[in-house]
């Protein structure tokens, strides 16, 4: 879960830490006072997108860190996937925000954003003011339903994609195959061509970089056999003041001393092993020599086995093994011409067994969807019957789109009727904001237990709802909270006094200073801001006694 929040030079906050808790953490606060700017800020460390115009006025940076425990090991298990490893059971996200570019860090490691957000969705699911409003696309009914339905359709729809895309390259294969005799006749003739071309050629594997070594040293012999020649003029006995020549000298006149003594014994060993050495270059370098030696037929030969080579090269491929690829693929594609009617029968035949295998899955996948569709609307309705629709129907269709795709034939859709006697219809259509997020709220509900994400953040969840609406409202996100950490933003004193932690936001002015601050609340402070919420500006005997029996009430429903 997250447990704790900082945030500096962001908008009107000039540097602020949470701790939040486990269950449900309640965040109020006068409009326009920041609560959106600090579940906003959780937002930017997640990888959401960043402008320069959202730090501090005067400040160069802005830094936002999340620290979260890890104790679930479905969730160690996705992280390691990710190459993630909390430490001591903890990981902390961060994220430097600066003017043109920001820096993320996991654990003190930079990441890049990818994977920042990868790792964002296993820890956290942040439900923005306007999220409900993805209900009103169909396209995203179905995807609600995958996540529902788990693992069973999570692999068929593995199946499928896999299937969709053979099926997709088999009709390629199949379309490109129509051609009439004459078109059949030429590419037949010009395979012809260039397959014996390229085995008239006789290619070796590495051959062209062997030659075109060859061809450097060989156009090159002259300059390095004259420096050959001079380096052995130098050091050998063939002329007169040599090295070799010196050296013999050299060991003549030091032979008296070598019986004086060790020391001069070791300098005449010494002396003795350099000729020697000198010796035994002499000789290498003799032999060097002649490794440079090519006659004319040799350099006439490799040079025109090098532009052969070439040649094939801007022709087929950028080296040897490429070429003898190409010619291995035209040698293939001429037995299919050769042969073409069992070639394209056999085309039409993988084309029919993969559409076959396709709407196998496809099939298969359908069924798993309706199934799964049938007792998640059941759940959903349960929920929101909850929530204060009190006569509700609420059904999903699985209907075939007319096609195949990797996401199977299928689109889904919710309806509804809140009103007893009206016939069922598409959500899309009839539903208001507020019963949005009710619906919302109970969907997430359901798929609360379905997925692994251990924390989730509701931005005022309350839009369009109040008196007891507001009060369900409130209890759903408490029975979430207690398999799940959940931290909302609240108008409303109904949700606020379910909190198991209460947090106010507020904006001070101090010196032509606009600041957000945010602090934990205890028990009567929460009940005084349960009062603010009941009463506006003025805060009577009478609204403190309701807000202390709001407050006890929700501890009883506990």
């Amino acid at each position: 879960m997250l447990q704790y929040l900082h945030v500096k030079n962001l908008a009107l906050i000039d540097e602020i830490e949470v701790e939040f808790q486990s269950g449900l953490n309640i965040l109020t606060g006068e409009t326009g006072a920041g609560k959106s700017i600090v579940l906003g800020s959780v937002g930017l460390a997640l990888g959401g997108r960043y402008s320069a115009d959202m730090l501090r006025k005067g400040t160069g940076f802005g830094l936002v860190e999340l620290m979260f425990s890890v104790d679930d090991d479905v969730i160690e298990k996705q992280l390691e996937e990710l190459d993630i490893f909390p430490e001591g059971g903890m990981l902390v996200l961060s994220r430097k925000l600066m003017e043109g570019r920001s820096v993320s860090k996991i654990n003190g490691e930079t990441v890049n954003m990818a994977t920042l957000k990868d790792v964002a969705s296993i820890l956290i699911d942040i439900y923005g003011q306007h999220e409900h409003q993805t209900l009103l696309h169909k396209k995203n009914h179905l995807a609600l339903l995958d996540v529902y339905a788990g693992e069973r359709v999570t692999e068929l729809k593995t199946s499928v994609a896999t299937a969709f895309k053979k099926f997709q390259k088999c009709r390629r294969d199949l379309e490109a195959s129509g051609m009439d005799e004459e078109s059949r006749k030429k590419e037949i003739s010009l395979a012809e061509f260039e397959v014996s071309e390229i085995e008239e050629a006789n290619l070796q594997d590495g051959e062209d970089e062997s030659l075109e070594a060859l061809y450097q040293r060989m156009t090159e012999s002259r300059r390095f056999t004259e420096s050959i020649a001079q380096t052995y003029q130098f050091t050998s006995e063939s002329a007169s003041g040599n090295a070799s020549d010196a050296l013999s000298r050299a060991i003549r006149a030091f032979q008296g001393v070598e019986d004086c003594d060790a020391a001069g014994s070791a300098l005449y060993q010494q002396l003795v092993e350099i000729d020697s050495l000198l010796n035994d270059f002499n000789r290498e370098l003799s032999e060097y020599a002649k490794s440079f030696e090519f006659s004319e037929e040799e350099y006439y030969e490799t040079e025109n086995r090098l532009n052969l080579l070439n040649y094939l090269k801007a022709k087929y491929g950028n080296n040897v093994n490429e070429i003898k690829e190409y010619c291995r693929t035209k040698s293939e594609r001429l037995k299919e011409l050769k042969d073409y009617e069992n070639y394209t029968a056999e085309l039409e035949k993988k084309y029919a067994d993969s559409e076959k295998e396709l709407k196998k899955y496809s099939a298969a996948l359908t069924k798993a969807r309706k199934e799964a569709a049938h007792t998640f609307v059941k759940e959903i309705r349960l929920g929101l019957i909850d929530l204060n629709f009190l006569d509700v129907q609420f059904e999903m269709k699985v209907s075939s789109i007319g096609n195949y795709s990797a996401n199977g034939a299928d689109e889904g859709e919710f309806y509804i009727s809140t009103n007893p006697g009206e016939p069922v219809k598409p959500l899309g259509n009839i539903a208001s904001g507020g019963e949005l997020s009710r619906i919302m709220l109970a969907v997430k509900a359901v798929l609360a237990d379905k997925e692994d994400t251990p924390t989730l953040i509701f931005d005022e969840i309350d839009t369009g709802i109040s008196g007891i609406t507001a009060g369900r409202v409130g209890e759903k996100m408490r029975a979430i909270g207690k398999n799940r950490q959940v931290i909302c933003i609240t108008h409303l004193p109904q949700i606020a006094a379910m909190a198991d932690a209460h947090y106010l936001i507020q904006k001070e002015a101090k010196s032509n200073i606009t600041k957000t601050e945010i602090f934990c609340l205890g028990e009567q402070e929460s009940i005084n801001e349960l009062a603010r919420l009941l009463g506006g500006a003025k805060i009577t005997a009478k609204i403190m006694e309701s807000a202390a029996e709001m407050k006890e009430l929700a501890k009883r429903e506990i």
